[in-house]
């Protein structure tokens, strides 16, 4: 969101005929906006949101290569011989 807000902003500075003081004008209403305590407390709680969301998928995608690999069938090889076993490769039609 606040990307997009940015983008829209330098889009319209750089494209504007208006002059400085509409430039001036874009960047106070700029500031007031980012400033604003309930932008910031919105913005902090998306953001800790994210970090904790990244950090699920990151334990959920671990776990579900874990699982995968404890399922191969090449692993019960592996596991006999004691050597690394590359996994078979079936050709495609």
């Amino acid at each position: 969101m606040k990307g997009i807000l940015v983008g829209a902003a330098i889009g319209y500075v750089l494209g504007a005929k208006a002059g400085r003081e509409r430039y001036d004008q874009i960047v106070r209403l700029w500031h007031r906006f980012i400033e604003n305590p309930t932008v910031r407390k919105t913005a902090s709680q998306a953001k800790d949101k994210a970090f904790e969301a990244a950090h699920q998928a990151k334990d959920l995608a671990a776990d579900a290569a874990e699982k995968a690999a404890e399922k191969a069938p090449w692993r019960h090889q592996e596991e006999a011989n004691g050597r690394p076993v590359t996994p078979p490769v079936t050709p495609r039609a």
